[in-house]
């Protein structure tokens, strides 16, 4: 998740839950900065020294504002895979997307041993419809190697004018050579809530959480519980999976969709005064009509945050398999007219005070998917673990990713239907309806 300081501001696809998070948050600037060390200056000389060299030797001569640049990106980049630098233009697209609307491909990206990998693909894009994957990775983007791309390069590259084609080239597990894909770049919209009547159940989809989000869900209830009829609705699918993150505020006000009270997400920082907490306040906008979460590999950030909560308290029962496992928050600061950076200050707890950093939320109930033939050993399990320079989860134990495959037919949607023979009372389960009185996970 991520949060900003002072500026209601955007996500664009960068890191493993890339669409951002943001909430105010205001910094004591009185504060004295703490003093450097005498090897700290040590260190800075160094780096002078050397860019001095470069500046005066290097075969070429240098741009000198892209070598600051590239030293920052590296530095933050060394610290973790959602830590990153934005320029100008970068930080300015961040704003435009995290609006709902940008032009591009429409996937959810981070960098993978110097290549862009896919967390996912936004539903309904043109990045989907080609055939684009979770877990491919983008080796070339029109025949150029992307290695030497900071994510930020490669993000641009793929940004381009509408109705314009480019071509894309995927490594995919399982796959024996490399795979060119063309896409036609298009105005991405993304609606991030949909919804469809399943018969007596309402079947809502959450794919990111942006500024619309939550107004989204709440016309959603209203229209199912209008179109079903209150006395006719058994439950609602509230479906997470492949859904990448977005803003904590959204994330915050989903779950309170669901709860009368409690907390919903705590976040903690370096110092004890960094922590936030956040309840929920009263008012169950479904009425207390049983809630069944859908998670997989590709639910991260925002998405555990509401599976947590609504798992924790018992509201609902979780199905599908481990999320992801991105339990860090990233706040923006911004450097005036010379962009901003993302800088992880935080990790986020669920309301028993669980910490899903490179673990995930581990569903009540399990059910792995069905893969068509021709995908077998091809789909790649994703998760936090698994990425480069992660942080560490507080206790040691650390849980791979999972699978996050969901097929397009709902027929053949082994998650969904599950859940919905569970609302209906055709199958039954020890997690459903959840126990009130079971103690949470810790």
């Amino acid at each position: 998740m991520i949060k900003k300081i002072s500026l209601f501001m955007v996500g664009v696809a960068l890191g493993a839950a890339s669409i951002i998070g943001l909430t105010q948050t205001n910094f004591n600037f009185s504060e004295p900065a703490l003093a450097a060390s005498s090897d700290t200056y040590r260190q800075l000389n160094l780096f002078g020294d050397v860019f001095e060299r470069i500046r005066s030797d290097y075969v070429e001569e240098p741009t000198e504002a892209a070598l600051i640049e590239s030293a920052i990106n590296g530095m933050l980049t060394s610290l973790d895979p959602h830590s990153s630098y934005m320029s100008p233009k970068s930080f300015l697209d961040m704003q435009v997307q995290t609006r709902g609307e940008f032009g591009g491909l429409g996937i959810e990206v981070t960098m993978e041993e110097g290549f862009v990998k896919v967390v996912t693909p936004i539903d309904d894009t043109p990045a989907q419809r080609a055939g684009v994957m979770a877990g491919d990775l983008i080796t070339h983007l029109d025949g150029e190697n992307v290695q030497g791309f900071s994510l930020n390069e490669a993000v641009e590259k793929m940004r381009g004018p509408i109705k314009t084609e480019i071509t894309i080239t995927v490594r995919r597990t399982g796959a024996e050579a490399p795979i060119d894909i063309k896409i036609i770049r298009d105005k991405i919209r993304i609606k991030s809530v949909r919804w469809s009547k399943e018969d007596d159940i309402a079947y809502l989809r959450i794919t990111q959480f942006n500024e619309q989000t939550f107004e989204g869900l709440k016309r959603a209830i209203e229209q199912a519980r209008k179109e079903i009829g209150e006395d006719k609705l058994k439950g609602y699918v509230l479906d997470l999976r492949n859904n990448p993150g977005g803003l904590l505020d959204q994330a915050i006000s989903v779950s309170d969709a669901f709860l009368d009270k409690g907390e919903i997400v705590s976040t903690r920082g370096r110092e004890s005064r960094d922590t936030q907490r956040y309840n929920a306040r009263s008012g169950d906008l479904t009425k207390g009509i049983p809630v069944i979460v859908l998670v997989n590999g590709g639910s991260a950030s925002a998405s555990e945050i509401v599976a947590g909560a609504l798992q924790d308290h018992r509201r609902s029962t979780i199905l599908g398999t481990r999320s992801f496992g991105k339990g860090s928050v990233q706040t923006i600061i911004p450097l005036g007219k010379n962009g901003a950076i993302r800088l992880t200050t935080a990790r986020y707890y669920t309301p028993s005070g669980r910490s899903i950093q490179a673990q995930g939320i581990s569903p009540d109930i399990e059910i792995f998917q069905e893969l068509p033939e021709e995908l077998k050993g091809k789909v790649q399990e994703t998760g936090e673990a698994g990425l480069r320079g992660h942080l560490v989860s507080e206790n040691g134990e650390e849980q791979s990713g999972s699978q996050a495959y969901v097929p397009a037919d709902k027929k053949a949607d082994k998650q969904l239907i599950f859940a919905m023979d569970l609302l209906r009372g055709t199958k039954q389960d020890k997690a459903f309806p959840p126990d009130p009185e079971k103690p949470v996970q810790n």
